[in-house]
């Protein structure tokens, strides 16, 4: 067996197509781009790539993206100063701020500033906990864009066994929720997880989640699974690779996602058809 792709670069570039025709119905009608906003706290080199992309990406669908950039030493009353203004500006639909953020400010704080209702990123406390509930909020940019892939694979979610390992708050436990509101039966892995890669051979679905580079191997996956990885690790000489061995589990896998190439082009697109969610949602665009 060898593992089909799922091409995350292909299917990014059909739903930023139709975010753009979104865009443009929103502009013809309240007379304004739909507008994103993202700060940017210091010069992470990883941090301001991001940001960057984000600026670019809104505006190649009609987005009126803007980026806030504040020193390193900025204080974190003047942080949440700034957060304010943009909760208050009419033309921000949506807002975040870029993680992570340097030590003296507390990043729970700076996430819980921001308005619900403008929180693209899907982090704040509200937000996740609408999800936990399957009411409608805001969601999480990657499990958002996981979801798109997913269904590119048909694989019928329903009493599928879905293994995730990593329970971050970005991408494990709102993967998680999102599973569970399929009907899949969830098991959410972590560092003390016992036998992890026999819990591992059980999933119909593994996402992976670490930040540790190939650690997942092929002989760790069900034969046919459909296997999402969400790693980006550099290993020496620059190549970059995910949290799963993909050479070794393309010949157990059914799919799997490119390291690079996968996940990563789904996260900002989702992150710009969260904006026209808001966007819409604040101002009762609703048809």
């Amino acid at each position: 067996m060898v593992a089909r792709l799922i091409d995350g670069k292909a299917l990014a570039a059909q739903l930023r197509a139709g975010v753009a025709e979104d865009a443009a119905r929103f502009r013809e009608r309240h007379h304004r781009a739909a507008g994103l906003h993202v700060v940017l706290v210091g010069e992470d080199p990883a941090s301001v790539i991001y940001t960057r992309n984000k600026e670019k990406a809104a505006a190649k669908v009609g987005i009126a993206g803007q980026l806030h950039r504040l020193p390193e030493d900025v204080s974190e009353a003047a942080l949440l100063e700034q957060v304010g203004a943009l909760n208050a500006d009419d033309a921000v639909d949506g807002l975040l701020v870029q993680l992570p953020l340097p030590d003296h400010i507390d990043p729970n704080r700076v996430v819980d500033a921001i308005s619900p209702s403008k929180d693209v990123d899907g982090f704040h406390p509200m937000n996740t906990g609408l999800l936990s509930t399957g009411r409608p909020g805001l969601v999480a940019c990657t499990p958002r864009g996981i979801m798109h892939l997913i269904a590119q694979t048909g694989l019928d979610l329903k009493g599928a066994r879905a293994v995730i390992v990593g329970r971050s708050n970005i991408v494990g436990k709102p993967m998680a929720q999102l599973l569970l509101a399929q009907h899949a039966t969830v098991t959410l892995c972590h560092s003390r997880t016992r036998d992890l890669p026999a819990v591992c051979r059980d999933a119909d679905l593994l996402v992976v989640a670490v930040g540790q580079a190939q650690m997942v191997k092929g002989d760790w996956i069900k034969p046919g699974a459909v296997v999402i990885d969400v790693g980006t690790n550099r290993l020496e000489g620059r190549k970059l690779v995910g949290d799963v061995d993909t050479e070794s589990a393309k010949e157990h896998a059914g799919w799997i996602t490119p390291v690079p190439g996968g996940v990563g082009p789904m996260t900002i697109t989702c992150l710009l058809e969260n904006t026209l969610i808001a966007a819409r949602r604040r101002l009762a665009d609703l048809d």
